[in-house]
Order: structure tokens, then sequence, then C-alpha cells
């Protein structure tokens, strides 16, 4: 049986770590060539050698995905390095948590930044790429871009701008054969959450929030981006896939 992404090219931004990485690793596993893209360069670089000491086809890209210029060199190379890009994988974001009153306008403009204009930037620069052939892109959104959680303003704000952007974006591109779809997390064991988690009684107080019993780990999330990925999923787009133990379903407790 062949694997599900073999002969494919994976572009995964924010694959230093956490969901970016497991997908890295996920999509790798199934036969793809990836490209890794981080603005940490310890982290991204480890990535890459880490997949290409167990003989995957891989390369790390050091990028701000803030910044078109970065963004539209990145792709470049990559194109001559693989030659092709069937897959993106928009994942690179940061997490702010403040309520509107108590966020700075420096911290709301750097999240819109990352987790928006990153996105935007990326799929700018890599669908010209798809167009002959198709593809499939998908973005890391969140569970509080489909339900409210207090103090997320500004997170809650771009993650909700990106569930819409995913719908216009299958609209647009459906002609070309690019499907474009999201997953949103739950509360995922990540090095984004390790502030969250410091405090037994709050930990276990978002682990109870889940109806499932459990946080997510990244390798969930992975799992989900890789059938989104593949032809496993070639019927879907415009899609936002929640992976969150039933977080979005409502709330656990018998009242």
């Amino acid at each position: 049986m062949n694997a599900l992404l073999e002969r494919k090219l994976a572009v995964i931004t924010g694959a230093g770590s956490g969901i970016g990485q497991a997908s890295a690793y996920a999509m790798a596993r199934e036969g793809a060539s990836v490209a890794i893209l981080d603005s940490n360069e310890e982290a991204g670089r480890r990535t890459a050698n880490e997949l290409t000491a167990q003989k995957r086809d891989a390369a790390f890209f050091l990028v701000d995905v803030c910044s078109e210029e970065q963004v539209r060199a990145a792709i470049s190379q990559i194109v001559v390095r693989f030659g092709r890009i069937d897959i993106l994988h928009n994942n690179a974001g940061i997490a702010v948590r403040h309520s509107i009153a108590e966020q700075d306008e420096q911290g709301w403009q750097t999240c819109m930044d990352v987790n928006l204009k990153g996105i935007f930037l990326c799929a700018k620069h890599v669908i010209p790429h798809m167009l002959d052939r198709g593809g499939s892109i998908i973005h890391t959104s969140s569970v509080t871009g489909i339900v409210g959680v207090r103090n997320r303003a500004v997170y809650s704000a771009t993650k909700g701008a990106v569930v819409a952007l995913t719908k216009n974006m299958a609209l647009d591109y459906a002609r070309y054969q690019i499907r474009v779809n999201c997953v949103c997390p739950g509360f995922i064991r990540t090095p984004m959450a390790k502030a969250l988690l410091q405090d037994p009684i709050k930990e276990k107080r978002l682990v109870d929030t889940h109806p499932l019993g459990r946080l997510g780990t990244s390798e969930d999330v992975a799992n989900a981006v890789l059938f989104l990925a593949s032809d496993l999923s070639s019927w879907i787009t415009g899609h936002a896939l929640a992976v969150d133990g039933g977080f979005s379903a409502g709330r656990p407790e018998d009242i």
C-alpha cells in the first residue's frame, strides 16, 4: 500500500515545535518531503535534522512569517530545492491572553501579524505554485475561534478570522482543485500552553472542560492535519475541524 503523501511536498510553518513539528513528522512518515519553516533557527534545524537522520527528505528555512520579503524568498528557495509544493500547513502562531481593556496596542498588532498576516503571506506566495495541479492548504485555527473563551480577546479574534478566511479561500480556489480547510485544536500540551499548566488545580479544571477527560497532544492535531492534507479528504474543503476532545460541544457538567 502506498504512503498517503508519497511524492508530495509539504510546507509547514512553525514546525520547530508543538503541532507544527508533529505535523512534519506525520507527513514525513507518510512519504512527503517536508520544508520546515520557523523563526526559531535552533528549533527548526533540530526538526529538519531529526527527519534527515531518519532518511526523510527535509530542509529548514529560517522565516519570519510576518515579513513578505522573507516569505517570498523562502517559497522561491523551496521550489528550487524540491521542484513543487503540494501542501501548505499554516501553523505558526502565538498566544496572547488578555481581555480587551487589558490589551496593549503593540501586543494586539503582533498577534494579528503572526496569527493572521502570516497565513495571508504564506498562502499568497504558495498558491501560484498549486494552480496547475491543485493542492491542500490547512490553517491552524483554535476552538477559541468558534466558541468564546475568557481573556483571549485578540487571540480569539485572529482565530475566528482564520475560520472565515478558510471558507473564503476554499471558494476562491476550488476551481483549481486547491482545497482549503482549518483545524481548531482544543487545549494542547505544547510549549505554548506551559503557563496554563503550572498550577495543578488550574490544570485539572482545564482538563475537566474537555468531555473526553484529557488535554490533547500535538500528535492528535497532526493526525487531523494529515487527513486533510491527503486524498482521503479529497471532497472536503472550506471546513473547520474541531480537534478538541469535545470542548466545543458544550459544557460537560451535569446541570
